[in-house]
């Protein structure tokens, strides 16, 4: 990280352990640092752990010597990452609001709030590399995050920081070691991105509910029970109760009878028809009508097509692994480079 001596770096501060060796090579690397707290939207009466992150984030910054801030989010991550996921999943459809909250909060609200306050750049503790205004995969394949980054406007990443992307994982606990931050061994968080703990199945069932309904296989027979539609996802194996030898892998929703249909094959129903995009975002157009490579889902299978010539469809060579849900993200790339992304119908 050569240049950046002198320069204003906001670091978006969770509490966690990446955003705070973020922060501590910045400063090794001669950066005037304010880390930055993003106070998301809590639904009410359900464990989240925002406050102790907080803590945490106080915590790394007073031991690191650096200025400490808390944003506001809460109203841009509730009208654009919330009420979003739930209109989605309602409507049958699988979105990902990791992706929605890097656009409308981290890269959103916050990169806005970084540049009134005349910083150069933002910085996160994103698994992934901006080399010279391309977004290439982190070097730790298992953690590469740049899956996540398709619908971030692309003014947004030339201005952003990814000083851990370069790193693997262990390196960077090392490092937490090193550099004695408090977060030095805590957990990763696994839940929906500013909600802590809480599970995607849980708050769906808290904001929207979910009933147990019906499951059939290809020939319209009832082969068990599930626990609501809302919580199934298209090419995902499904548990069922009271339900004949498995395993069961939905290949259709039916939202309004709250059905399922399953079969014992994860590839039934799978495409190899275009697949058509909306809400597109691409970080460069020079591969539109070639060969690139994508994936549906993060950590999927990579698969190989073609770009239309105006970026709004991908057809794949080949027969898809599995069915594609309605709302996933497909991400493309050039080898390692992060190309963008649409929103699949």
């Amino acid at each position: 990280m050569n240049g950046l001596k002198g320069k204003k770096v906001f670091v978006g501060l969770s509490g966690g352990v990446d955003s705070a060796v973020t922060v501590a090579l910045l400063k090794q690397a001669g950066a005037h640092v304010v880390g930055v707290f993003i106070r998301g939207w809590y639904p009410p009466g359900m464990p989240c752990t925002w406050s102790e992150d907080r803590r945490d984030a106080m915590r790394a910054a007073a031991k690191l010597g650096i200025p400490f801030h808390t944003l506001d989010a809460s109203t841009e991550y509730k009208e654009g990452v919330i009420d979003y996921l739930l209109v989605e999943y309602a409507a049958g459809r699988t979105p990902n609001p990791d992706i929605m909250c890097n656009r409308e909060v981290k890269f959103g609200a916050f990169y806005r709030y970084a540049m009134e306050h005349h910083a150069d750049f933002i910085a996160t503790g994103h698994y992934a590399q901006n080399v010279d205004g391309r977004i290439i995969r982190g070097v730790d394949s298992a953690k590469d995050q740049s899956y996540f980054l398709w619908a971030v406007p692309k003014e947004a990443l030339l201005r952003t920081l990814f000083p851990v992307g370069s790193l693997e994982k262990s390196k960077t606990r090392a490092l937490a070691k090193e550099f004695d931050v408090p977060q030095a061994a805590k957990k990763d968080s696994q839940g929906i991105c500013f909600l802590g703990s809480i599970s995607v199945d849980d708050f769906l069932r808290s904001e929207i509910g979910s009933s147990e309904g019906v499951a059939i296989d290809i020939n319209g027979k009832e082969v068990g029970k599930h626990e609501g539609a809302v919580l199934a996802t298209l090419g995902e194996r499904v548990s069922l109760k009271d339900a004949l030898p498995g395993p069961w892998y939905v290949i259709a929703k039916k939202m309004k009878e709250n059905l399922l249909v399953v079969s014992h094959e994860h590839s039934s129903g799978a495409t190899s028809n275009t697949l058509e995009l909306t809400q597109t975002n691409w970080l460069t157009n020079e591969y539109f009508g070639k060969q690139v490579e994508a994936q549906y889902r993060y950590h999927g299978p990579v698969i190989a097509g073609t770009l239309s010539k105006d970026g709004t469809s991908f057809t794949p060579e080949t027969t898809l692994p599995e069915p594609i849900a309605p709302g996933q993200s497909l991400v493309c790339y050039q080898e390692d480079e992060l190309l963008g992304g649409g929103i699949i119908v």
